[in-house]
């Protein structure tokens, strides 16, 4: 049976979009009737309203997002529901490999590029800079982007000193990576990490395997938290379910698109979700089904 369903990601040339395109592709390999329009957005800050109205049935949402809308953090709990866990997303600082910046205090004061302004990666450095004593405004020339992808250039030229993003196979850090001269990655010493996690122990300690990015030959040890396909709040369970099928057997697709899509899996979803019942009913009924949810 045929189903279309829309899907908000964010703003070209950041992360979402890409992994956005990578889905769709593979769904429609095992599912040819389940049609997935993606939509761009200003990213998870918006996509999270966007959701509650019932404007789009499906969204990518960053993890700090997620946990502050279903926690109620400054507001009621949200009533969008989780499908699949996407990948998980080590906030890192990167810098060209000529700059004299070794640490983050080293960017004190600095131009730095914290992301498109309704990116979830803006409210994971506000989370990880406060875990430091530091502040975005205060400690930093916060510069925020309209277009995700604006940011490696600006690190090129040097209108920034730093682009703040996460993950593995991020779009913005593999630019600056790739650049001549290369880049470099800063994050929080041992120290830094622990005083972070104590105060927001929502962040969970996330490594970026060697090799990730080019140049890059040593792991990463940062903290950060998965990101999630969101649902509305009035998405059928049949469709939920569907989604959630069609997405466990196209995981070698999205795999095979792109390197972080190895981390959406089922089984991811069900480690990742905070609780069982902030994932959707028709979700669960099918993770009950393959044997990893008790109902």
């Amino acid at each position: 049976m045929a189903l279309t369903l829309t899907l908000a990601t964010a703003t070209p040339g950041g992360g979402f979009p890409v992994y956005g395109d990578a889905v769709i592709a593979a769904v429609r390999e095992v599912d040819p009737a389940l049609t997935i329009e993606p939509r761009n957005t200003k990213g998870s800050t918006e996509n999270v309203p966007l959701l509650e109205k019932n404007e789009v049935d499906l969204a990518l949402v960053q993890g700090e997002v997620a946990y502050e809308a279903l926690q109620g953090v400054g507001r009621a709990p949200s009533p969008i529901r989780i499908v699949a866990a996407m990948y998980s997303t080590p906030g890192m600082f990167v810098v060209r490999a000529d700059s004299p910046a070794r640490t983050i205090e080293d960017l004190k004061g600095r131009p730095v590029a914290f992301g498109a302004r309704g990116s979830g990666l803006v409210l994971l450095a506000r989370y990880v800079l406060d875990g430091l004593g530091l502040d975005q405004e205060r400690d930093f020339q916060a510069v925020y982007l309209d277009r995700a992808g604006d940011g490696p250039a600006m690190v090129q030229d040097g209108r920034v000193a730093a682009l703040w993003g996460g993950g593995v196979g991020w779009p913005g850090f593999t630019a600056v990576a790739k650049a001549p001269g290369g880049a470099r990655f800063i994050v929080p010493d041992a120290d830094g990490l622990r005083r972070i996690q104590a105060r927001h122990a929502f962040l969970k300690p996330l490594t970026v395997p060697a090799g990730s990015y080019p140049g890059q030959d040593a792991p990463i040890a940062s903290l950060g938290s998965w990101s999630f396909i969101m649902a509305r709040p009035g998405l059928a369970d049949d469709a939920a379910y569907r989604v959630a099928k069609a997405l466990h057997r196209a995981e070698a697709g999205i795999a095979r698109r792109l390197p972080q899509g190895k981390e959406t899996t089922a089984a991811n979803t069900v480690a990742a979700a905070p609780r069982a019942e902030l994932l959707h009913p028709g979700v669960r009924r099918y993770l009950a089904e393959l044997g990893l949810l008790t109902r």
